[in-house]
């Protein structure tokens, strides 16, 4: 955490602030609060903020918000308005914070008394069966607006962004002008009928996920990216955070020897299957397990896009460019393993 002054929360944003503050018998001084700007967020800037209360426990003496100040030029992501919808429905489920005021670039959060997962937390046995029953649970909950499928339209959406904002020598480097065939390969390859469809979250590194550290409460947070898809493809993207770590010196480098071996990946997909009282097959679980492999693809091309477009439009202390090298050379480097080696045609150096 990065201690940060108040200047860098909007007006707008310290009006909600003190408003909030001040329906609160146990702050005396609304104005004495603490401002920390919290690290790992590669999309918005996000501060905790604390007022004391002098009451209780050490850490009963004091209220927290989340401040959430959206990313320059983001939205051209997702809509920030079904965004917003979506964060307001898992709220309501009891699945988040509660929404507590919006300004014209940001919100405020209520702020939620649990632990952010680690890098390491992922390969903890324990904590990772509980966020495998607790993925399950999300994606079977029930959100409004059309189940349909929206991970190749959103990646040929990125993909006509990232062809208008980069140079010529980056459209060569990344190959965008044939990307669109890669896209339905992939497509064609994967929309199959047997697929499970559920409400994704579509972002779940562990920067995304909470637990209580006395009820060992998991829960999963930021919905910005979030939308009906393939359940394999947000366990794709989930083993393949693996390879992240957000907090250190680098955080845009990748170690793609972390992500989880079979073993690994089998145990997830057991317990995510068998979280809801049924009984799953081999079969089953291999099934999934094998189109989960393929999904990795699909999500590689997520991100190398993501990557491309943030470099030009988001202003946060990340090399988004070299983060999207490395999700494109993981693509090449496995989509002849997956795919066949037929399916080898390009690659990034």
């Amino acid at each position: 955490m990065v201690a940060a002054p108040e200047t860098r929360i909007p007006k707008e944003a310290r009006r909600i602030l003190h408003a909030l503050a001040s329906g609160w018998e146990d702050v005396s001084d609304t104005k004495a609060l603490e401002v920390e700007q919290l690290k790992g967020a590669m999309t918005n800037e996000v501060y905790r903020i604390k007022w004391p209360t002098g009451e209780g426990s050490e850490e009963e003496k004091e209220r927290k918000v989340l401040v959430r100040i959206y990313g320059e030029g983001v939205e051209v992501f997702f809509d920030r308005e079904d965004e917003i919808r979506t964060f307001e429905c898992m709220s309501r489920q009891g699945q988040g914070p509660r929404l507590l005021g919006r300004f014209p670039n940001g919100r405020v959060e209520e702020f939620i008394n649990a632990t952010t997962l680690s890098a390491a937390n992922l390969r903890d046995p324990e904590i990772s069966a509980l966020i495998a029953a607790k993925l399950r649970e999300f994606h079977e909950l029930d959100v409004p607006g059309p189940k349909k499928v929206q991970l190749w339209d959103r990646l040929r959406n990125w993909l006509k962004t990232a062809q208008s904002l980069s140079s010529s020598e980056e459209a060569e480097e990344f190959h965008l002008a044939t990307m669109e065939a890669e896209i339905t390969t992939l497509e064609n390859l994967l929309s199959g009928e047997n697929q499970r469809i559920g409400f994704c979250h579509n972002d779940l590194q562990y920067g995304n996920i909470m637990i209580d550290e006395e009820t060992r409460q998991i829960t999963i947070i930021d919905y910005e990216y979030a939308s009906f898809n393939p359940v394999a493809y947000d366990l794709a993207n989930h083993f393949c955070e693996m390879a992240a770590d957000y907090h250190t010196v680098t955080p845009h480098i990748l170690d793609f020897s972390k992500y989880p071996d079979l073993e690994e990946r089998k145990r997830f997909v057991q317990i995510y299957l068998s979280s809801s009282g049924e009984v799953c097959s081999d079969t089953e679980i291999n099934n999934l397990l094998e189109s989960i492999e393929t999904y990795t693809l699909a999500s590689h091309l997520s991100w190398g896009l993501w990557g491309i477009i943030s470099e030009h439009v988001n202003e946060i202390d990340f090399d988004y460019m070299e983060y999207a090298r490395q999700r494109f050379q993981q693509y090449w480097l496995k989509k002849p393993a997956i795919l066949g080696p037929s399916s080898s045609s390009g690659s990034v150096g």
